[in-house]
């Protein structure tokens, strides 16, 4: 499943952007990789990050994976719901699993990033 109105990025975020205020998650593709996620560290809120920081980690069976930041701003918001149950990622990636909420600091950062039909094509080439 991939929404058609978020854009993605090659490290299989996605990001859902709602006037300034930027979801961000990890797509299904990340999950089914991953495998059953166990853990996820997430920054506090008014961190800020560049883009492409790292800003935190998810566990699962197989691995411990880097979750980077795929646009620049301040996270107004981290998903409570995953500290205790971090599997609602596997179970709903891209709802009650998004990780992050940003505002978005530059809104040509969020236009490079793929859209839906570019991703699809992205990965065929995995």
């Amino acid at each position: 499943m991939i929404l058609e109105n978020a854009k993605y990025t090659q490290d299989h975020e996605w990001v859902l952007l709602d006037n300034d205020i930027a979801t961000v998650g990890i797509t299904n593709f990340a999950v089914d990789e991953l495998g059953d996620i166990v853990f996820v560290e997430l920054p506090v809120i008014g961190t800020e990050f560049s883009q492409m920081d790292e800003l935190g980690t998810v566990e699962s069976v197989k691995t411990v994976s880097s979750l980077y930041s795929p646009i620049s701003g301040a996270v107004t918001e981290s998903n409570e719901l995953l500290t205790n149950s971090p599997e609602t990622i596997n179970e709903s990636p891209y709802g009650d699993g998004w990780l992050v909420k940003v505002k978005l600091d530059n809104q040509t950062e969020y236009d490079d990033l793929m859209s839906a039909s570019e991703y699809e094509a992205y990965l065929q080439t995995l």
